[in-house]
């Protein structure tokens, strides 16, 4: 019996022991601190997190990758311009100054071959600025953004084959995460603006009805925002951009909603991007630059919100519809069926007048 009790009691005292030392486990901890992690990057805080570190890596990634690397293009057009230079300079030397006609000649054929060359190098994606011009870091964060939200302005493209390479990862992995982004931000900004809707309404209704007499019965029905505040939403946020792009960017009105309507819609010719005409840092252009970085994927945001707002209301309006068709059709399924039961006493009583 003593025995039993001791073995009982040191079986306890070891599975005490296990259990504490399973408890104090550093993988244990390490595991639910990745379990928390996890689930801290799906609710909405951490999806917006997620998607501003990203764009970041991604910025200072291509940054990194770009800004150093030879650009040839750069280099073919010096080249050009140094051989056209020169044999202007040798035509020159080699005619006859009074040959005013063999003169013209040759150097329009040389201008011509100059013109064609840089006319090429202009459709493959020269611009003039070097790499360490077009790869600052405001640049490069504008162009992680295009990349994961669909976008594709086209101002900007790698032309390293790493560059490449690493574009297409980081838009295999960065559009889920834009999707999941885009999906969370949606359901969060129509609920933050449902509720100031509803509280409104709600503010409005009550002031309406403290001149009516009598007992007040409130008329349960499900608020909805309706299609046109949202549009609203939407008009007040394109105009801010417009104002604001407009003064940034010395664009006029027009190119600054075309570019705002453009890029909310996931567009992106790329005829008017943000920060193309600003070239060095001076004046807080990189903080420009952020802060269009800011004004995009807040405005997706907007979009996601309007959009789930407005599929409610649709669905809403559709329930309605079809039961004041159903409540229609009974009524015209009673009048008909009263209008037979009339007919057929009518006729019955003629029947019996008749005999």
């Amino acid at each position: 019996m003593e025995r039993q009790q001791h073995s009982s009691l040191h079986g306890s005292f070891r599975s005490k022991d296990s259990s504490s030392t399973t408890g104090s486990d550093p993988r244990e901890k390490i595991k639910d601190c990745l379990r928390k992690f996890i689930a801290f990057m799906f609710t909405q805080v951490g999806v917006g997190a997620l998607v501003v570190c990203y764009a970041i890596l991604g910025a200072a990634s291509f940054m990194h990758i770009e800004k150093d690397s030879p650009d040839e293009q750069l280099e073919n057009v010096r080249q050009w311009r140094k051989s056209c230079a020169d044999e202007l300079w040798g035509i020159t030397l080699s005619n006859n100054l009074f040959n005013e006609t063999a003169w013209k000649m040759n150097i329009n054929r040389v201008l011509k071959v100059f013109q064609s060359n840089i006319t090429a190098a202009v459709h493959t994606g020269y611009s003039g600025r070097s790499a360490e011009d077009i790869w600052s870091f405001p640049a490069a964060l504008m162009y992680s953004l295009s990349v994961f939200t669909m976008i594709g302005y086209g101002n900007i493209v790698p032309k390293t084959v790493w560059g490449k390479i690493v574009t297409i990862a980081y838009a295999c992995f960065g559009i889920p995460i834009y999707i999941l982004y885009f999906c969370n931000m949606g359901k969060v900004l129509a609920q933050s603006f449902k509720w100031l809707y509803i509280t409104a309404h709600e503010c409005s209704r009550r002031e309406d009805t403290l001149f009516e007499e009598g007992e007040i019965q409130p008329i349960k029905r499900k608020i909805t925002v309706p299609s046109t505040a949202c549009l609203w939403v939407i008009s007040f946020y394109i105009l801010t951009g417009t104002i604001m792009f407009g003064a940034w960017e010395k664009w006029n009105y027009l190119d600054s909603t075309y570019f705002c309507v453009i890029s909310l819609c996931k567009i992106g010719f790329g005829d008017f991007v943000p920060g193309a005409n600003i070239s060095d840092s001076a004046g807080g252009s990189h903080l420009k630059l952020v802060i269009n970085f800011i004004y995009v994927l807040l405005g997706m945001g907007l979009v996601a919100m309007c959009y789930n707002l407005m599929c409610e209301d649709v669905r809403v309006k559709v329930r309605e519809l079809r039961e004041d068709l159903k409540n229609c059709l009974d009524d015209i399924t009673l009048k008909i069926t009263v209008c037979m039961n009339d007919t057929k006493y009518y006729h019955q009583k003629q029947t019996r007048h008749i005999k």
